[in-house]
This record gives C-alpha cells, structure tokens and sequence, in this order.
C-alpha cells in the first residue's frame, strides 16, 4: 500500500530508508540466503519489517527511501528468477513509472526555464539518476526510462542559463560544514557526474539507448579528462567545483581525498571504466583501470578509516572488486586478497546495522570476499557499479 508521507510514523519511514534503516539489513539477508550463508525465513522476515506498514510513493522518494526502495529490495528477492513478491514490486512499479513520468516532466520544465538543479532532482540517492538505476535493472524497455535518459542528455549540457556551467550546477552547497558559495558541481557517484556517466554507461552497455546518449558520455568524459589532476600515486579528481575554479581552470583541492566510492577515485574511475567498455574504447579502460590501482597504493589506503560503503573500506572493496571482474588486465584481480584483509580488520567496528555506514554494507562487503565473485542478488545495482 502507498501513501502520503504525513501518514507514516517515524518508524515506517526510517525501515523504508536504504541507507540507514531496516531496508539495508534486509537486503542483507537476502544475499546471505542467496549464496547458502543465510536462510530465506530470516530473509522474510527482515523483508517484513521494511513493508509491514504503509510505503512512501510521495515526489521526493528515491531509490534510497520510500517506494523505490521496497521496489528494489522485493526485486532483489527475486534475482535468481523464483517468483519471490512479483506481484508486490509489480504494483509499485506501477507507482514508481507515475512518480518518474512527473518528476522528469518537472525536471525538463526546470531546465526550460533556466533555473539551477539540486541533488534532490538527479542524485542517486534520491534523485533520477538511483530511479534510473532501479528501471534500468527491472524495466529497462519502458517508454518512462527513455524519458529519463532523456532528461539526463540535457542535463550533461550547458547549464541553461550560463554555458560557463554544467548543466548540472547546484547553488547549494554539497554538505552544511563545507560551504560553497555561489554553488558547486559536484563529480562524485553519490551527487554528481560521475553517478550520470555510470547510468548512462550501463544503459548503453545493456543496449538501452537515447538520441544524444553518446554524445552525453562524451560530454562527461571530456569533462573529467579536463579535471584530472595527476600525483605520485596516479591521477585523481577533485570532489566539486567552484565558480572561481572554473573561472581559472584551476581546482582548489591541494590532493586526493580519501578512495572512497562516493566522492572519491574508485567511484570516479569505476564510471569511467564502465563508460570506456560501453564505447569499445580500450585506451580509455586502460587507463581508468591505472587509476583504479594507483587509488589503492599505500599511501591513500592510510585515508580509509571507516568501515562503511559510502567512504569506508566496505564501498572500497565492493568497487574495486566490481572493476576487476571486467577489467582488461588481471592487476585489480591480484590486489583483491590485500584489500580484503584490510576489510576483515573493520568486520567489527562498524556503527548502527544501515547500508551505507553501518554493519549491512560491510557485511554484505565481507560476503563478496568470501565468495570472491559478484553477489547472487545483484544488490550493488544501488551503488550504480554493475
């Protein structure tokens, strides 16, 4: 059942959150049943606690809360083709296209009139590009999808009202502590360009394709090609932009911040490993595939301090392993085993039992390192690296 936000409790909403709350541990379960670790009773049971009480299909759920995030975890269920709550996910698909159909008619009448996205309407978290993610993986022949890239075409272009922006320029600012006055553009997976060129890779590596889609990838690669900053480690990128960056060509960023996939060089790499193999451009894998390795050399692992998938060892080890099943030369392969003993030393040290810094994230991290393949249920889909 779907329902407006005001008639959820504070605890109906939180279990419907992916990142934090019960939705996380239940995706959890699953691939534990999935790979024999777990069983499907528990699995059910942690899937109830996210839909026990009405779902959240209001215009600001994402693929991180609310009905998209039932949507995907009942469809994770059933990734190994048994008919686990078809007919559920099926009705809020229904919900899910309506809500997608509005929010990008709404996001193109922004673009028309000249005025500055936010997260809120592109992010993956709670944004077009995770409702992408979501469609792409379970309805990727919908009419609603081509809307959406689309709508992601445009937003790869020139900001409306200001060529000297992309289009997709924010006025706010990328966290509360960190201010960016006059406004940023981020590059990371969770916020910014690197979340766009991943979806859009994906969609063209699964033959799920736009007018303009590869000149938007191109667009986006040449962009990052004009960010790459070059160290002793290899290259690496500047989590956002300022005005006055752009202005100079210059970024602000004295070095790389930490590996992590959500602002760092594994979640930007990945992108730009996954946009060269959609476009047969192999000089281009190579060298998004050194990066990849120069993000995990010694010194910058010493900035991995937190367990987590968002910007801990956990979202390191799922991207890097994502990376490696489809790179071209076998050294990502070779460093795995390290990365995964780093890994291990975080296996209890993480906060609260949510996806994206709690233990379900390092757990089902952990999980991938044992069985040393991709995972069963597919679930890293919400990260937008495979």
């Amino acid at each position: 059942m779907t329902t407006p936000p005001q008639s959820l409790t504070a605890a109906e909403a939180s279990a419907q959150s992916l990142a934090s709350g019960a939705a996380g541990p239940a995706l959890l379960h699953i691939e534990l049943a999935m790979t024999g670790t777990g069983g499907w009773a528990t699995a059910h049971e942690h899937i109830r606690q996210v839909t026990a009480g009405p779902v959240d299909a209001a215009a600001h759920t994402g693929l991180f809360y609310g009905a998209p995030t039932v949507a995907f975890l009942l469809h994770t269920a059933g990734a190994d083709g048994k008919p686990r709550y078809r007919q559920a996910a099926a009705t809020l698909d229904r919900h899910i296209l309506h809500l997608t159909r509005q929010r990008v008619a709404d996001a193109n009448e922004r673009i028309d009139h000249g005025e500055n996205t936010r997260f809120s309407e592109y992010d993956l978290l709670y944004g077009l590009t995770g409702i992408g993610a979501l469609l792409l993986r379970h309805l990727p022949g919908s009419d609603t999808l081509a809307d959406l890239l689309h709508y992601l075409v445009r937003l790869t272009g020139p900001h409306p009202a200001d060529e000297r922006l992309p289009g997709w320029w924010v006025a706010h600012d990328p966290d509360p502590l960190l201010p960016t006055p006059g406004g940023h553009a981020n590059l990371g997976m969770a916020h910014g360009a690197a979340g766009l060129l991943a979806l859009l890779a994906l969609a063209t590596r699964s033959g799920v394709l736009v007018d303009g889609q590869r000149e938007a990838i191109d667009r986006l690669l040449a962009w990052f090609d004009t960010w790459r900053q070059d160290g002793p480690e290899g290259p690496w990128w500047p989590q956002w932009l300022t005005r006055d960056e752009l202005r100079t060509g210059r970024a602000a960023q004295p070095g790389p911040g930490r590996p992590s996939w959500c602002y760092g060089t594994p979640g930007i790499a990945r992108a730009l490993q996954l946009a060269a193999i959609a476009t047969g451009d192999q000089l281009r894998q190579r060298a998004a595939e050194d990066a990849l390795a120069g993000s995990i050399s010694a010194p910058r692992l010493q900035l991995i301090t937190e367990p987590g998938l968002c910007h801990g060892a956990a979202g390191l080890y799922q991207t890097i392993s994502r990376a490696a099943h489809d790179a071209a030369n076998p050294t990502l392969r070779r460093q795995l085993p390290a990365l995964a003993d780093r890994l291990a030393q975080h296996s209890s040290s993480a906060h609260g039992d949510g996806l994206l810094t709690g233990s379900a994230g390092l757990t089902l991290a952990l999980e991938t390192a044992r069985n040393r393949q991709p995972p069963r249920s597919g679930w890293d889909a919400c990260l937008l690296i495979s």
